[in-house]
C-alpha cells in the first residue's frame, strides 16, 4: 500500500510541476521575467504558494527547470548507435530537430533574448543547462567515432557545430523571425538526411562509408 501511495504522490507532484512550468513560461512571455512573481505563477498554475516554493524556492530555480525540461528528450538515456556514423548521426539529427520543433523551445529563446540586457544570467542558464550539455553529447559521439576509426575528425567542436548548425538554421531560427514559419515533417527529415550526408562526405574514414547506409529519401547524385 505504501508503494501505491508513494507513486500517487509522485505523480501528483509531477503534474503540479508541469502546471507551474507551463504557467511560468507563459507569464515570462507576457509580462517579462522581472515583472513575474512567484505568487503570480502560483495563482496562474492553480497551486498553493507553499507547493510552488517547495519545488522552486527561487525564480532562478524555476527558470533553470524550464531550460532543463525544454532540452530534455524521452530517449536521452538511449545513446546513438556506435560504429555506424550514418545511423548515429541520423538518430542525433532527428532528436535535435524534434527538440527545436517544440513550441517551448521557441518560447525559451524568446524569453532569453528579450531579457538579455537586464538578466544575462538567464542566457548563462540557457547555455550551461541546455545548449552546452546537448552539444557535449554530440561532441562526445563524434570523438568516440573518431577514436574507433569510423570518422577522421581532428576538430570535434567544429564538426559538431557544423552538423547542428545545418539543422537549426533551417528548422529553428526562422521561427523567431518569420511569423507563421512552418516546416513539414517530410522537409525536416530531408534536412536531417542532407546534414548527415554532408558530415559523412567530409569526415568519413572511408570514401564509401556512407553508401550502404544512405538515409532514406536522399538519392545519390547523378554523375
Amino acid at each position: 500500500m505504501s508503494r501505491v501511495v508513494t507513486t500517487y504522490h509522485q505523480r501528483v507532484a509531477q503534474e503540479k510541476r508541469a502546471l507551474i512550468v507551463t504557467a511560468a513560461t507563459a507569464l515570462f512571455l507576457e509580462l517579462g521575467y522581472d515583472r513575474t512573481s512567484l505568487a503570480r505563477i502560483a495563482e496562474r498554475s492553480g497551486v498553493s504558494r507553499a507547493t510552488l516554493f517547495k519545488q522552486f524556492p527561487t525564480k532562478a530555480a524555476l527558470f533553470d527547470a524550464i531550460v532543463t525540461e525544454s532540452w530534455s528528450t524521452a530517449d536521452e538515456e538511449d545513446p546513438p548507435p556506435a560504429g555506424n556514423v550514418v545511423d548515429g548521426l541520423s538518430a542525433i539529427g532527428r532528436r535535435y530537430a524534434e527538440l527545436l520543433s517544440r513550441p517551448q523551445m521557441t518560447d525559451l529563446f524568446r524569453i532569453v533574448i528579450a531579457e538579455l540586457p537586464r538578466f544575462p544570467e538567464l542566457a548563462n542558464a540557457q547555455f550551461s543547462h541546455g545548449k552546452m550539455p546537448y552539444f557535449e553529447s554530440v561532441r562526445g559521439y563524434l570523438l568516440a567515432e573518431h577514436e574507433a576509426g569510423t570518422v577522421r575528425v581532428e576538430d570535434v567542436d567544429l564538426a559538431a557545430t557544423q552538423f547542428l548548425g545545418m539543422i537549426s538554421n533551417y528548422v529553428f531560427w526562422p521561427t523567431l523571425l518569420v511569423p507563421g514559419w512552418e516546416v513539414s515533417a517530410e522537409r525536416v527529415a530531408q534536412v536531417v538526411d542532407e546534414a548527415v550526408c554532408t558530415i559523412v562526405a567530409r569526415y568519413a574514414a572511408s570514401p564509401t562509408a556512407n553508401e550502404p547506409h544512405r538515409p532514406k529519401g536522399v538519392r545519390e547524385a547523378s554523375p
